[in-house]
Formats: structure tokens, C-alpha cells, sequence
């Protein structure tokens, strides 16, 4: 294992055995919250009288949005220490539950831990990789065979953007070369039926939220889809963007999506050809949607 940690574009070069990194972490894994999740799109997440995902969020985060809203636990290394034997018990726990799934959730930092996890015991169930999307994608391929869904984001096509919101001036192309990896892993989405809900057992989710005022980026990034990808790709368009954090200097983003800007996304979306992709009704802007990471 090599002790200088770059596993992620940010290439921090960070001793993490004794240091942390631009993630805010050491080497070991953190996790502050484990639930059966209910708010993931519906064929990660069933029905929400359903069992749910089996959700399982890390601490600390390498890319720190300006507007996260799981900041409590993103920007440092909360939560309960794993280590490997801990780590799959309780995944096993999971799927005694009757986890759908288990819901990787920001693993980015934390990828070297879970492939040594996987390579041990791979669960019954699909293994999802719950992604910002800021990945290198010669890291994604070491994940092949481990994982059965990715559910990425794919935030910034404008690089002066990517910058403004995450300190991340190169996230559109590492985003890009890293979606390409996972469909080459998983090119075809198959589902399942299970007690008449449809279920995504293996595929590609592209997610894609909605900021306020950034409307030209949305539509950016959904014409960078439709050139790299193509129109046959399963997207999630989301317009549950709450404002979080201290965006004092950033007061375009410190408001709700306004419908409008919404809709002229979805509108944008399919004039472009895409078919098969899932969108949000507006109550689902709520804090009370966010788990609450403080139990």
C-alpha cells in the first residue's frame, strides 16, 4: 500500500497513516451514520414503506462543496472507527436487515480500505459506489467486479464553476473519464422485480443537481452527457438543493431553486433526446430529507 495517499485527482500526496488528507481523514475508515435510506431514487431505495438502501455515509469528503449539505459530517473525520473485520460485520448486519442494497456513501477517500473490504466478502446483495463524481478514473478501475451500481455525480461542465463551488478546476474531465470507466464496468442497467417494485440490481446512475442561478452550467453538463455518454444514459435531475453552509460570499446560491430554473433543465433535457431519467417534486428541497447526523 502505498503510504502517500493520491487517490483522488486532488493528488495530495498526504501521508494518511499519520496526517490527514485534503479529505480531512487518516487511512482507516470513519463513518458516521448507518440507515436503511428511503430517499435515494426509487429503484435504489424501493418504496419508502420498503426495507430501504442500506446506507453506510463516511465521514469527510474530497471535495468539499461551498453549499454540502452533510457538512456536519464532510468536512473531518467524525464518526466511529473500522476497521476491516468491523467494517464487514456490518455490512453482514445490513443485509440481515433487509438492506436492498448496500449504499456506499462519499467511499472516495476511503476506496483502498473498501476494495480490501470487498475482496474478503462481497455481499449478496448490489454494492453501490455513492459518488461526488471527483474521482480518478485509474483509480474507479480497481473497483471492477466489486461494484454492481455506480450512483455519480456529474456537478460542473464549467471549470470556472467547479472551481467558485469546490476548489476543483479539473472536475469536469475527471468526471467525464471516470463515468466513461463505470459504464465500461456496467454498460447495461438490469433490474429486478421485487414485491412489484421495479429494482436496479446493476447499471449507471448519472446524477445532476440543479443550483440556483446555474441554470447555462446544468444545461452544459447535460449536452456533455449527451456528446460523451449519449441519450440512451439513465439521469437523475434533482432539485432538492437546500442552502447550507456559510454562503455569505456566495449569495447567487444562498436561495432555494426557483421552478422555473427547474423546469427549463427538465425542458433542455428533453429536447435533447433523454428519454429515461427521474426527476424530483419540489418538496423534496428540505432539510428534513437530510439525515440527521448528529444521533
Amino acid at each position: 500500500m502505498n503510504k502517500l495517499c493520491n487517490l483522488c485527482p486532488r493528488k495530495c500526496n498526504a501521508n494518511r497513516t499519520n496526517i490527514k488528507g485534503f479529505c480531512g481523514c487518516g487511512r482507516l475508515i470513519h463513518i458516521s451514520k448507518v440507515m436503511l435510506h428511503h430517499w435515494e431514487e426509487p429503484i435504489i431505495s424501493g418504496q419508502e414503506s420498503g426495507k430501504g438502501s442500506g446506507a453506510i455515509f463516511f465521514s469527510g469528503c474530497n471535495l468539499k462543496c461551498v453549499y454540502c449539505q452533510n457538512e456536519l459530517i464532510s468536512r473531518s473525520e467524525n464518526g466511529t472507527e473500522y476497521k476491516t473485520k468491523q467494517f464487514l460485520n456490518l455490512i453482514k448486519e445490513l443485509e440481515k436487515m433487509g438492506a436492498l442494497n448496500i449504499n456506499l456513501v462519499t467511499p472516495t477517500h476511503y476506496v483502498e480500505e473498501i476494495i480490501k473490504a470487498l475482496k474478503i466478502y462481497k455481499p449478496k446483495i448490489p454494492v453501490v459506489y455513492n459518488t461526488s463524481g471527483y474521482e480518478d478514473p485509474q483509480v474507479i478501475k480497481k473497483l471492477n467486479n466489486l461494484i454492481d451500481i455506480y450512483l455519480v455525480d456529474y456537478k460542473y461542465c464549467d471549470n470556472d464553476i467547479s472551481f467558485k463551488y469546490s476548489r476543483a478546476i479539473d472536475y469536469n474531465i475527471n468526471c467525464v473519464n471516470s463515468i466513461n470507466e463505470m459504464l465500461k464496468q456496467c454498460p447495461k442497467n438490469i433490474y429486478k422485480i421485487e414485491n412489484d417494485v421495479e429494482l436496479l440490481t446493476k447499471g449507471v446512475i448519472i446524477r445532476h443537481l440543479v443550483l440556483p442561478n446555474n441554470v447555462d452550467n446544468s444545461k452544459k453538463v447535460l449536452d456533455s452527457i449527451k456528446k460523451e455518454f449519449g441519450t440512451d444514459v439513465l439521469l437523475s435531475i434533482m432539485c432538492q438543493y437546500v442552502p447550507c453552509g456559510d454562503l455569505k460570499n456566495f449569495q447567487e446560491i444562498n436561495r432555494k431553486l426557483k421552478p422555473i430554473e427547474y423546469k427549463a433543465v427538465i425542458t433542455y433535457a428533453q429536447r435533447l433526446g433523454f428519454k429515461d431519467f427521474f426527476i424530483q417534486e419540489f418538496d423534496s428541497a428540505s432539510k428534513s430529507y437530510i439525515p440527521d447526523f448528529k444521533l
